[in-house]
């Protein structure tokens, strides 16, 4: 009987141990394209097993529940289904080296017992407050939708009445900065021109930062609501001169912009920073091309991406039924992955799921209406003037082919207030850049190139004297 306790003991005297190596609170930094992103895992003991959550500090996410959480030392594994995210990792002392794994994507990440901080960016562009104008928080209302977004409002001074601007950020949900990689541009922007007379408003995208609504359900169109509730805003404060408030678009802001201007005589100009006037399926198919160019992909492989995603986009573009079409791009992804499955599949995750999160993206809201929307034909609609900038290495609005669409797209409508320029060796950010690869953005410690934001000044200066 002896040995028996002592062999118990032994036992849960080694489970105690096993726990106390891994119990407690685990830190990391995730590098995802140059962007820093902070987690914290807290494991805690069961009777039998172990359970955990997980925190995302920069995204002000806490307690996201771990679906389930694994360890058999020195092996554990994180699985979190809501986010389809998942983390193996080795202990070893005191680490855990591991890679994180989300919706097919992989990537390294090194878990620590010591709280880990971001690296310091240098951005010497981003300004520091106290800021030589008047700022201030602001929330409006967008009937259509029914929900209050939030941003902030600059004014070269407190009191006096001032021409006006709103920026629209690119797709994807951002904050009022229109914050990524590291960069706020949209913060630099809004300074540069407050300090140079211009009122400027900008706002978190919906379902962001302090934003209501949710941002996964809705679609360019419904993104032009609220800068149609930007602009309403703005005709009620006395400060603002409601006879000289434009827009500022970048990327699907460029789209967004003369979506609101061909309805609203009270646009009054617009700037197009990287906006896109070619249709959607054609922008997406020429974006992935010059990309895939720049990141060193093999002529024949960018071919045969390039003639699979035509397929599936075209599926779309011609689907009347939605209930068709996905069994349609089902069909379709299985065809092509069947041709093709190592390219295709990344390591850990089955075909069928694969073609799940591959489907889920073709089908969204704001998907669909992207790839089967015409910038050309809202251009043609407005009468305000408009000024049209691009950098010469953006890949993801390719300069040529979209300036060009978007001049005759005026031109056919009538419109001869239009001033195009392109920028040699700026980015789709503007930053001045080496090859335009979306991989550079964060690498880069210019946020908004001088020379555009003098150009957005002077040209605004010239429509509002």
């Amino acid at each position: 009987m002896k040995t028996i306790l002592t062999i118990l003991f032994a036992t849960l005297l080694s489970f105690s141990v096993k726990a106390q190596e891994i119990t407690g609170q685990w830190n990391g930094v995730l590098n995802v394209q140059g962007m820093q992103l902070r987690l914290v895992f807290h494991i805690t003991k069961t009777t039998d097993s172990f359970t955990a959550t997980m925190d995302s500090p920069d995204q002000k996410a806490n307690g996201i529940p771990v679906t389930k959480t694994t360890f058999e030392k020195p092996k554990i594994k994180f699985e979190i289904a809501a986010i389809n995210m998942e983390y193996n990792g080795e202990l070893k002392e005191q680490e855990i080296i591991g890679v994180f794994t989300q919706n097919g994507q992989q990537f390294p990440l090194n878990l620590s017992r010591n709280t880990i901080e971001k690296t310091a960016l240098k951005r010497p562009q981003e300004p520091a407050k106290l800021f030589p104008y008047y700022e201030e928080e602001v929330t409006f209302l967008n009937p259509k939708a029914n929900i209050s977004l939030a941003g902030t409002l600059t004014l070269p001074k407190k009191e006096g009445v001032y021409p006006a601007v709103i920026l629209i950020s690119g797709s994807g949900p951002q904050n009022r900065d229109e914050e990524l990689m590291g960069h706020k541009p949209f913060l630099v922007i809004s300074d540069f021109l407050s300090r140079n007379g211009i009122a400027v408003l900008r706002y978190d995208d919906r379902g962001f930062g302090n934003s209501k609504g949710d941002f996964k359900s809705a679609t360019t169109a419904d993104f032009a609501t609220d800068v149609e509730s930007a602009l309403a805003y703005l005709k009620t404060r006395k400060e603002i001169n409601t006879n000289q408030i434009g827009l500022i678009g970048h990327s699907e802001g460029g789209v967004i912009a003369p979506i609101v201007a061909s309805k609203s005589k009270d646009v009054n100009f617009i700037i197009l920073l990287a906006g896109t006037g070619i249709p959607g399926n054609e922008l997406l198919l020429l974006q992935q091309e010059k990309i895939a160019h720049v990141s060193g992909i093999s002529d024949a492989e960018i071919q045969k991406a390039t003639a699979n995603n035509k397929t599936l986009f075209d599926l779309i573009v011609h689907s009347t039924d939605n209930e068709k079409l996905k069994s349609d791009l089902r069909a379709e992804l299985n065809q092509i992955i069947d041709n093709d499955t190592a390219a295709k599949i990344p390591n850990g995750i089955t075909k069928e799921k694969y073609i799940d999160e591959k489907l889920n993206q073709l089908i969204s809201p704001w998907m669909l209406y992207f790839i089967k929307s015409n910038p050309a034909t809202v251009l043609e609609k407005v009468k305000c003037p408009v000024l049209a900038l691009n950098g010469e290495k953006d890949t993801q609005v390719p300069y040529k082919e979209n300036l060009t669409a978007i001049k005759n797209a005026l031109a056919k409508g009538g419109n001869k207030k239009l001033t195009v320029k392109s920028f040699p060796n700026l980015n789709h950010l503007f930053q001045e850049c080496k090859t335009g690869s979306p991989e550079e953005y964060a690498t880069i410690e210019q946020t908004f190139a001088p020379v555009v934001l003098e150009e957005m000044l002077q040209w605004i200066k010239t429509q509002t004297k």
